[in-house]
């Protein structure tokens, strides 16, 4: 088993097993092309820990798998270790990776948005979520920290995570990777004994790794609610994310990153409410018109009607 860091990464999470450690030393070289700078700031590990294992799981000659035209879209757990923002780090310290993954671009098989979901969550109690340091939670404000969580990642694909705060909420998003999509649900669990309100969420679309998408302003994005999307430089690719009901469809130009940010309908003591979500990648110039198919295709329907 790997032996003690040479220096100390307060946000690496040690991989605790053999198993753990080949997972994540294959998503961070075969997927996100890590330094060894890189892997050792998600993982903790020495610089020579992480070349033994390389070496040892015949990592280093390897390269990911070749995706088809009919393939899904390739989607994996951020390893953390690189912050996923060019610019405004001062207003995500110490970003976690259990609420965050990587949708690879079908056009360009190294680049991806990071997706946080959820990056925060509000309600009449405050700031119930925060998935990096920035400003005081309700949970900070007494001195309380939430514990680690991973993804659960299934056989078809999909990805799960979820999350019980000390007062008894809990919330979780469920991924499910198609051909042209990711679709996803987040929902949201009153275990308290008053009502929940103003359960305004704010999920985020990083495009720091994706090729042709990093200007550092809003002029190359529209927004569309539920939509928000991005174009490239060279004006023909598109991301674009949405969730609904949406409260705010907008971007913060310094990162940079599009958000469609839901809200909860309110939550009564013991229910649970659902929204849901869309990130998707559009080759063309009409992206008007790709709203309409959107909306045409009801996806929405689609994850309301399935069974996770």
């Amino acid at each position: 088993m790997p032996l003690s860091a040479e220096e100390s990464f307060p946000n690496a999470r040690k991989p605790a097993t053999d198993e753990e450690l080949k997972y994540w030393l294959e998503n961070m070289s075969l997927y996100h092309h890590y330094s060894l700078d890189e892997m050792q700031q998600a993982t903790g590990l020495s610089k020579p820990e992480i070349k033994s294992a390389l070496k040892r799981f015949e990592l280093q000659e390897r390269l990911a798998p070749e995706r088809k035209p009919a393939d899904i879209l390739t989607v994996k757990p951020y390893p953390g270790g690189r912050h996923p923002r060019i610019g405004f780090l001062e207003g995500a310290i110490n970003p976690q990776r259990e609420t965050k993954i990587s949708v690879f671009a079908p056009w360009d098989p190294d680049s991806y948005v990071v997706l946080d979901i959820p990056e925060a969550i509000w309600s009449n109690l405050g700031l119930t979520y925060l998935a990096h340091t920035h400003v005081p939670t309700i949970w900070t404000q007494q001195n309380k920290e939430l514990p680690p969580r991973e993804w659960s990642v299934h056989q078809d694909g999909s990805m799960t995570a979820r999350r019980r705060l000390p007062n008894g909420i809990e919330f979780g998003t469920i991924v499910l990777p198609l051909q042209k999509a990711v679709l996803m649900e987040m929902w949201l669990k009153n275990g308290t004994d008053e009502p929940l309100s103003k359960l305004r969420v704010q999920n985020c679309a990083m495009l720091k790794m994706m090729d042709g998408f990093t200007q550092q302003s809003n002029d190359n994005k529209v927004f569309r609610a539920p939509y928000a999307a991005c174009r490239s430089a060279k004006g023909n690719h598109w991301v674009i994310m949405g969730w609904t009901p949406c409260f705010k469809a907008w971007g913060n130009q310094k990162c940079p990153c599009l958000h469609s940010d839901p809200i909860f309908p309110d939550c009564p003591p013991g229910e649970i409410k659902r929204v849901y979500g869309i990130l998707t990648f559009y080759t063309g110039t009409d992206i008007e018109g790709e709203f309409k198919r959107l909306e045409k295709e009801n996806w929405k329907k689609y994850l309301m009607e399935r069974t996770f």
